[in-house]
C-alpha cells in the first residue's frame, strides 16, 4: 500500500476508535500533505487540457519530507518545552514524534551513514569544507528520512576537515 493511502486509513481507523491524539497528528500530517498538493497544483494551474490532479499528486520522497519536517518540529518543540519546565507539552510532542516515525523508513545506522558520506564525498570529488554543500546535495535524496540532516552534516563537516 502507497504511504499516502495508509496514512489515510490510519486516519480513518484512528477516528473510528476514537484515539484523540493519533487522530490530532494524523491529521496535522494530512493537512501537510493537502497544502503541498494545493501548491503543487498551482503550479499547473495554467495548463489547460492536462490533468492536474495526476500531476499535483506528491511523491514518495515529498511526502518523506513532509514527515521528516514535522518530526523535526516537534523534536525541536520537545527540547523547548523541556527547558521551559513545560513536561506535558513535551511529551505530546515525544508522541507525535513517536507516531511519525512510523511512517518514515527505518533509520541508517551512524557506521551506514559514515559509508554514505564517504561515498558521496568521492562522487563529488570534495575535499574541503568548501565542498559540504554539494555532499549534502548527493547525499540528501539517498538518505531523506532515514537519517536527521543535522547528523548527516556533522559526519561530513568531520570528514572533510
Amino acid at each position: 500500500m502507497e504511504l499516502r493511502q495508509q496514512i489515510q486509513k490510519d486516519l480513518h481507523d484512528a477516528m473510528k476508535n476514537q484515539e484523540e491524539s493519533r487522530i490530532s497528528i494524523l491529521r496535522l500530517l494530512w493537512d501537510a500533505i493537502i497544502k503541498k498538493e494545493k501548491e503543487k497544483r498551482m503550479n499547473f494551474k495554467n495548463d489547460i487540457g492536462e490533468n492536474i490532479d495526476e500531476k499535483s499528486q506528491i511523491t514518495e520522497q515529498e511526502l518523506l519530507q513532509i514527515i521528516s519536517s514535522l518530526v523535526k518540529r516537534a523534536k525541536d518543540a520537545t527540547i523547548q518545552f523541556k527547558q521551559g519546565n513545560r513536561n506535558d507539552l513535551a511529551k505530546k510532542e515525544e508522541e507525535e514524534v513517536i507516531i511519525l516515525q512510523e511512517y518514515l523508513p527505518e533509520q541508517l545506522k551512524e557506521d551506514e551513514i559514515r559509508k554514505l558520506v564517504g561515498v558521496a564525498i568521492k562522487e563529488t570529488n570534495a575535499n574541503s569544507m568548501k565542498d559540504i554543500g554539494k555532499v549534502m546535495e548527493s547525499l540528501m535524496p539517498k538518505i531523506q528520512g532515514r537519517a536527521d540532516g543535522k547528523i548527516i552534516a556533522k559526519m561530513v563537516k568531520e570528514i572533510l576537515s
